[in-house]
């Protein structure tokens, strides 16, 4: 079995993730200093961090664009109370996967360091009679940038975006705007790679392909929409080629992603790496 259009399905299945990442603390603290002058933004973003933190979960729907022109939606669940993982619907046609899954949506889980793919049983190869692909991190984003999404409970979260935003350089309140019919207040910064901190390997590493599907990062610019209850309405990030948004409808009380089992799961990281190489 051949994959085909690797490009297309990793870097969709690596921005669903990339865009609750956030920088690292020594980062954070640098940058501390020089957002003196914004208390008002600053204090606004840390009670919204707070609250997102202690919801753990939330329904969501998100529109990737690799600079394709053809956006990906998706729509699922994010968890981050314990251990960070999404459970999502995608299109099948726009991330070129009809070769693997013949209905119009494919599902895609991340949980415990990989992603897995709702995919038809193969008749040979690694998905011979499997029910779902998986693939670990280090396949997309490298080694060392697949080391930065593992470990802490909160690393991936949306309220870890909102940390990095907190922290990140030229922070500007932009003013009330309705979105999905809530009264938000919009917030944008710019985060630079010395603001990305451990994720920076993720981001612009030579050795993952997310870095060649997007074009080189240097800068990536974070929206943040926050509605009255201090909880997100909307996140945004614009990095190289590729832009993410996604949609907060409703938060807590989702059902608990977990891993599918390993006896309906065909491993193919080691092919995905291979490809990326050749």
């Amino acid at each position: 079995m051949k994959l085909r259009h690797t490009a297309a399905w990793v870097g969709v299945t690596a921005i669903a993730l990339v865009t609750t990442s956030a920088c690292g603390a020594d980062s954070a603290r640098k940058a501390a200093d020089a957002v003196d002058s914004t208390d008002v933004i600053m204090a606004a973003l840390a009670r919204a961090t707070d609250r997102t933190e202690d919801v753990g979960s939330a329904q969501v729907d998100m529109t990737a664009d690799m600079g394709t022109g053809t956006p990906v939606s998706m729509d699922g669940t994010y968890s981050w109370g314990d251990g960070f993982a999404f459970d999502v619907e995608m299109d099948t046609a726009a991330v070129q996967m009809q070769a693997l899954q013949d209905t119009p949506t494919t599902r895609m889980l991340f949980v415990d360091g990989a992603y897995y793919y709702d995919v038809d049983p193969q008749p040979s190869g690694p998905l011979a009679g499997k029910e779902w692909m998986r693939i670990d991190a280090s396949a997309v984003f490298g080694e060392k940038g697949a080391e930065a999404f593992s470990g802490s409970a909160g690393t991936g979260s949306p309220a870890a975006s909102m940390r990095t935003l907190k922290f990140a350089r030229n922070v500007s309140d932009l003013g009330e705007e309705t979105v999905d019919g809530k009264s938000t207040v919009h917030y944008r910064a710019e985060l630079g790679q010395k603001e990305l901190g451990k994720f920076a390997d993720a981001y612009t590493g030579e050795d993952n392909p997310f870095n060649s599907v997007t074009g080189a990062i240097d800068t990536i610019v974070m929206d943040i929409w926050v509605g009255e209850d201090d909880l997100p309405v909307r996140l945004k990030q614009d990095m190289g080629n590729a832009s993410v948004t996604m949609d907060f409808k409703k938060f807590g009380a989702t059902a608990a992603v977990t891993a599918p089992p390993a006896a309906q799961t065909g491993d193919l990281t080691e092919q995905v790496k291979e490809m990326q190489q050749g």
